[in-house]
């Protein structure tokens, strides 16, 4: 009995996919399906999000958007939790129909229960956007309650910081922002 690779999908083909709750992602030209998120996941995307709105009235340098569509090539195309793109990236890889072709400067991923969900996002979604130049990539352990920080180094996204809940999450991309991680955790 000899197995039969699967064909390799393209972007194109997530045209294909059902309209429904789930999410479609390409990585390496494999689907990545992901169900609805649990609620302790969109409360945190919730707290980041007022965090940074809050930041940029301030800071006018970019824009925050959750779950946004993200295309780095033919084969590969994946939906963050949340990205960051400075001012200069948004006008450099936005497009009119509401995707955006290239690297957010900052990906963050909340991670969800189960083998997938962590490999999706500690290998297959780090390495991807490691080899596409994202700047910096943030995850989000719900179990753990910690935050993984990772920063581009020589093309490769290298982890530079775990943060805990007496910590302070910074970023060079954000210039004067700071958030305690216990403020993202409050649910």
């Amino acid at each position: 009995m000899s197995l039969q690779a699967l064909p390799i999908l393209t972007v194109k083909d997530l045209d294909f996919m059902p309209d429904d709750d789930n999410r479609y992602e390409l990585i390496g030209g494999e689907i990545l399906v992901s169900r609805a998120p649990h609620y302790n996941h969109q409360l945190i995307t919730t707290n980041l999000t007022g965090a940074f709105f809050n930041y940029l009235k301030d800071n006018p340098i970019g824009k925050f958007m959750p779950t946004v569509g993200i295309i780095f090539s033919e084969f590969e195309a994946a939906i963050p939790d949340i990205v960051f793109l400075t001012n200069e990236s948004f006008a450099k890889i936005s497009d009119p129909d509401g995707k955006f072709y290239g690297a957010p400067d900052l990906a963050i991923e909340i991670l969800s229960p189960g083998k997938e969900n962590i490999r999706r996002d500690r290998i297959l979604k780090l390495n991807t956007y490691s080899k596409f130049g994202v700047k910096e990539y943030w995850i989000i352990d719900l179990l753990m309650l910690h935050i993984e920080i990772y920063r581009l180094t020589e093309n490769v996204l290298v982890q530079v910081e775990k943060l805990r809940m007496e910590d302070t999450i910074t970023s060079p991309l954000l210039p004067d922002f700071s958030l305690k991680v216990s403020e993202i955790f409050m649910y």
